[in-house]
């Protein structure tokens, strides 16, 4: 038998639904549609109320007839996704059709994939699954959603995108060779977003140090220094004192 169709959901970057193979974003009702299947597809595992959609949809500034509303936005919906995967009245749930992937979902498998390998020390098999998580991660989550689910989501893939890049970089650096250049770049980007994160910084650190740039490893452990001091009125943590005490060896 030939493969079936993907059922694919991006929510992160350019919004995209593909129920077997059939694209379908572009026929939902405005913006309230989109929303309105992004949240039913990240709950999808779970009956919704349709109060907890009132709420997600319109927040405290649900209009008088938001019942009438919501009953004609998931007609419209079922309408293009299907009664099979938009299913239920008092409360709704969506069913993907197999095999199906949604983005976010494909990024909080990765990073746990990749942080389960650099664990064990298997470089390579943490390399491409910390990769996976960023790419999605980085992305701006449901840009025209302003909510708190959203918001929440978007604390989530922050934190991801972290994780990801920590793993990233510690694959490259204990990869070593070409993969070094890798280990830099993500460490800077780890400092570009989670500057008081000390993790970016040791990363770094090791980093300029493998590819024989020293000065410029010490250099980086003063920025670090004078930050935490500034900011915080702490030293760097023993991890990057050690390296930093390397460094002078």
């Amino acid at each position: 038998m030939p493969d079936a169709d993907p059922t694919r959901v991006q929510l992160c970057g350019a919004y995209a639904v593909e129920l077997a193979g059939r694209r379908v974003d572009r026929a939902f009702p405005g913006r309230q549609g989109r929303l309105l299947f992004a949240y039913l597809v990240l709950n999808r595992h779970q009956r919704v109320v349709r109060g907890a959609l009132v709420e997600a949809l319109w927040g405290d500034s649900a209009p008088a007839g938001a019942e009438a509303a919501l009953s004609a936005l998931i007609s419209k919906v079922r309408t293009v996704v299907g009664h099979d995967v938009l299913r239920g009245r008092t409360e709704l749930s969506v069913v993907l059709p197999e095999p199906s992937q949604v983005d976010v979902e494909v990024a909080q498998s990765a990073v746990h994939a990749a942080e389960s390998a650099v664990a064990v020390g298997d470089w390579r098999r943490a390399w491409s699954p910390a990769l996976s998580a960023h790419f999605v991660a980085r992305r701006s989550f449901l840009p025209e959603a302003d909510t708190a689910w959203a918001d929440s989501w978007r604390r989530r893939l922050a934190d991801i995108d972290v994780r990801a890049l920590e793993s990233y970089a510690t694959a490259c650096l204990e990869l070593g060779g070409a993969e070094l250049p890798g280990a830099e770049r993500a460490a800077r980007q780890l400092i570009e977003i989670a500057p008081l994160r000390e993790t970016g910084h040791l990363l770094l650190m090791r980093a300029l140090a493998e590819r024989g740039n020293v000065a410029e490893a010490l250099t980086a452990y003063q920025i670090l220094r004078t930050m935490l001091r500034e900011e915080l009125g702490v030293s760097p943590g023993p991890a990057i004192q050690e390296v930093y005490s390397r460094l002078l060896a």
